[in-house]
């Protein structure tokens, strides 16, 4: 999702961060003032430098797997009690990441003494998955030994990240044969499980979309609820009852790094096999799409194609899938139009939110029974193509499927009556 994070909705059902150190304070105006009338130009503060030659050396120690050079990095007694894992534990976490790089980047620096505050960029790459380094903004606490070496007290998300997975808890890697499974708090024959199913998710996708995507998907479990609302940077209200959900760069170019899929284990684990293939090939498409998917894209063609996708070719009838639209149309209610971007947000109005799912599935097919599948392909692609969202829908209907958004509203509700009628 090009140039902003943007999180990707799932199908529901079937388909506080901690208080961060404070910004420590700086040499008075009066003192910079003696310094610069006494001297001239005051001298550039070393610490600054050092500190980037030491957060260096500890994204070495990572990549090498270097316990007593990360060690080396750290300052004496820097773990706090109930806080996310630091220090020794965190690397030990690590361990299991397959990781192709890792760097900081200091982006501010604020010093008081033999102390400091600052916010690091820190960048890192999965060893065949990702394209561009993924970026998570860190908040480091420092301080200065009596040898005048820098180390890290503390080093926890900024209110500009989120936290990371192996702040969590040990990481452990499955590899499929198109996917990667990063879990924690999960046995290695669990992850296998979703490795399959991924497994099986990438060419049902490729099938329907093609193939001008990286055809590899990294799927995250997290150990409940609340440390996947952790990994977004969200309240875990959000996601109750939501099973899964994807996180990429919006429009993907080239260098934005692969998306992933974050799991929900507890609204996943009360699905059947059935609903968790169908989740993982619905999340899987929200991969394969991106690049195509922007500030254009309604959501109800985004999350419409996604469903569209994960329900090809199982033989699912339509009141099977959309049986809070059927209730609707049965109570006289047939919603006049598609969907609008609201109706897809996680309030807690589930059927609310089930309908709009469900009006954007018939909508996708609707325009693969009346045009094809590759129009419907050509549909989604052309609205992405537009850039922005006002214009972007008429145009598409007009220019690849010939019709004008009243004609194409009204095919819609006559089709749905005809599904679920």
């Amino acid at each position: 999702m090009a140039g902003r994070r943007r999180t990707t909705r799932s199908r529901p059902g079937s388909g506080g961060r901690r208080g961060l150190p404070g910004r420590v304070g700086v040499p008075s105006a009066l003192v910079l003032a003696l310094l610069v009338g006494c001297g001239g130009n005051a001298a550039p503060d070393a610490a600054r430098a050092d500190v980037q030659r030491m957060l260096d050396r500890r994204a070495t120690a990572v990549l090498e797997r270097d316990g007593a050079a990360y060690r080396a990095t750290e300052a004496p007694h820097s773990s706090v009690a109930g806080q996310l894992a630091t220090g020794a534990a965190e690397f030990a976490n690590l361990r299991g990441l397959p990781l192709s790089s890792w760097s900081y980047d200091l982006n501010s620096f604020d010093r008081s003494g033999d102390r400091a505050t600052a916010e690091a960029a820190l960048r890192y790459r999965i060893r065949g998955y990702d394209k561009a380094p993924v970026t998570a903004v860190r908040t480091l606490t420092l301080v200065r030994d009596d040898d005048g070496a820098w180390r890290v007290a503390a080093d926890e998300p900024s209110t500009k990240g989120t936290e990371q997975l192996w702040e969590q808890g040990r990481i452990i890697a499955v590899r499929g044969q198109r996917s990667l499974v990063l879990g924690v708090g999960r046995s290695a024959d669990l992850l296998r499980a979703y490795a399959a199913l991924a497994d099986r998710a990438v060419p049902a996708v490729t099938e329907a979309w093609g193939e001008d995507w990286a055809r590899r998907v990294v799927v995250v479990v997290p150990e409940s609820l609340d440390e996947m609302a952790g990994l977004l940077g969200a309240p875990a209200s959000g996601y109750r009852g939501i099973a899964a959900v994807t996180t990429g760069e919006a429009g993907g170019s080239a260098k934005a790094p692969a998306d992933r899929i974050v799991v929900n284990p507890d609204a996943y684990a009360v699905l059947g096999d059935f609903g968790k293939q169908v989740v993982l090939t619905h999340e899987t498409t929200h991969v394969a799409t991106r690049a195509h998917t922007n500030a254009a894209t309604p959501l109800w063609l985004s999350e419409g194609y996604a469903d569209w996708v994960g329900y090809r070719g199982t033989g699912r009838a339509a009141p099977e899938v959309a049986p809070e639209l059927r209730r609707a149309l049965a109570e006289g209610r047939l919603p006049a139009a598609l969907p609008a971007d609201a109706d897809f947000g996680f309030d807690g109005d589930s059927g609310r939110l089930a309908q709009a799912y469900e009006s954007g599935w018939l909508a996708c097919r609707l325009i693969a029974d009346r045009w094809g599948e590759v129009r419907l392909d050509e549909f989604y692609r052309a609205v992405g193509a537009h850039g922005e969202r006002e214009g972007a829908v008429e145009g598409a209907l007009e220019e690849v499927l010939g019709t004008s958004v009243e004609e194409f509203t009204g095919e819609w509700r006559e089709y749905v009556r005809a599904q679920l009628g």
